[in-house]
């Protein structure tokens, strides 16, 4: 007869296969009702991080109208970021909200940008995922999201990102882990999923659109693709 421990470990893997069968069905079901999503919308690697950072407590378009705003200043590059007076730097990004403070988290990454890797994108995204991920951490004003946005779609590494949208649709759809902090919602993603950075890419996208459009706060169900297997309507 197996161990009590043996038994467990059992139980566990077909959790694990349970999971990464419910997650899969989801992502197929939420890519045939959405498409591709061909997220991150930018021009350069530097320009979704300055995203990452702006997007912190706004709306996407908001972030859209400060990025313009460097652009259009000439500034969106780290050696110009660095030379601009933090009073100016807000005033540009002063559509995204928090300005002031959004203004201080910019110029910590490229403080840490310049000192630490002299301002090479590449020599930062030479470092692997659990090393670029400490890393980003030990920049004031990055936390978990935002260092796992940069990962995902700047450096183009296989990390998946959490946000309240995926938190919202996993509770909804009975997927949410036990503990529904960040780092063990993000395994239950990795641990049931291929490593696969385009895959995690594309399927955190979906989930977005679909917290966005569907399932709000206050759920539109009658417009869910994924009303059929949502504990919602049960």
């Amino acid at each position: 007869m197996d161990s009590p421990k043996r038994v467990e470990s059992d139980t566990s893997r077909s959790d694990d296969r349970l999971s990464g069968r419910q997650l899969t069905e989801v992502y197929h079901i939420l890519l045939n009702r959405y498409g591709p999503q061909n997220w991150w919308p930018a021009d350069s690697p530097f320009e979704v991080i300055i995203g990452a950072i702006l997007t912190q407590s706004a709306a996407w378009g908001n972030v859209e109208k400060a990025v313009r705003n460097l652009k259009q200043a000439g500034v969106l590059d780290p050696l110009s970021l660095r030379r601009l007076p933090i009073g100016e730097l807000a005033e540009l990004i002063h559509p995204s909200g928090y300005y002031n403070a959004k203004a201080q988290k910019l110029k910590s990454f490229i403080e840490y940008l310049g000192n630490a890797c002299h301002d090479s994108l590449e020599i930062l995204f030479s470092l692997d995922v659990p090393t670029l991920r400490r890393e980003l951490l030990s920049v004031h004003g990055i936390g978990p999201e935002t260092a796992d946005s940069i990962i995902l779609y700047a450096a183009h590494k296989p990390i998946f990102v959490i946000d309240a949208y995926t938190q919202r649709i996993l509770s909804r759809l009975g997927l949410r882990p036990a503990r529904s902090d960040y780092a063990s919602s993000q395994a239950l993603f990795m641990e049931s999923l291929p490593p696969d950075e385009k895959l995690f890419n594309e399927y955190h996208a979906l989930l977005v659109r679909h917290g966005k459009g569907a399932c709000k706060k206050a759920p539109l169900c009658d417009q869910c693709c994924l009303r059929q297997i949502c504990l919602c309507l049960i």
